[in-house]
């Protein structure tokens, strides 16, 4: 079973949060080798843009997103 990485986000416009648990080939698959997560807010469908940094801090510091 692979390491599961926790993507935390709230929206900026009604501050509801949002949690996905995710592996390493879901979040490369769902987001990408992108500085920033997008994301959309199942309240108000606001549409936000998140630093992975901030959203993921592990995934980020482990530098998955890149490949080298």
């Amino acid at each position: 079973m692979s390491k599961r990485y926790k993507i935390k986000t709230s929206c900026p416009q009604c501050g509801c949060s949002a949690v996905s648990n995710l592996s390493p080939e879901e979040i490369k698959a769902r987001f990408g080798d992108v500085p920033n997560v997008e994301m959309e807010c199942s309240e108000c469908l606001e549409h936000y843009k998140t630093p992975m940094e901030e959203a993921c801090p592990e995934w980020d510091k482990e530098c998955r997103l890149k490949d080298e």
